[in-house]
């Protein structure tokens, strides 16, 4: 996938949320952790040399988004939430591309996680 021209980013690491995830009637029941790792990149120079919110990705804005987006929903996939939780960052205007990965702890027996990354940018005409 091409990346822009210029490239900061912004990381929220290990983000723990609780939603209905999984093929399985046992894992439609009851909510069930997801971890949340998301990149935000874009070219943030405005924001570095004004020093000003309205420049800059209110990741604390998008992540609230996020929360409320996922502890609500009823996914069967990892791979449709991570969709999902893309297309949200994406909304926020400074954010051109990003990267989220949705892992489901304990998911397989033996393993401390299961997951899905998934990477998008904005579509320019």
């Amino acid at each position: 996938m091409d990346t822009p021209d210029r490239l900061d980013c912004i990381e929220v690491k290990d983000l723990l949320l609780r939603c209905i995830i999984g093929i399985n009637p046992d894992e439609r029941k009851d909510k069930q952790d997801v971890l949340i790792n998301i990149v935000l990149c874009g070219d943030f120079q405005a924001a570095a040399a004004s020093d000003n919110i309205q420049d800059a990705v209110n990741y604390r804005t998008v992540v609230k988004q996020i929360i409320e987006h996922v502890e609500g929903s009823q996914y069967f996939l990892l791979e449709k939430l991570a969709g999902r939780i893309a297309e949200i960052c994406l909304s926020d205007k400074h954010v051109s591309w990003v990267q989220v990965g949705v892992e489901k702890p304990g998911a397989l027996r033996f393993a401390r996680s299961v997951g899905v990354r998934v990477e998008r940018g904005q579509e320019h005409p």
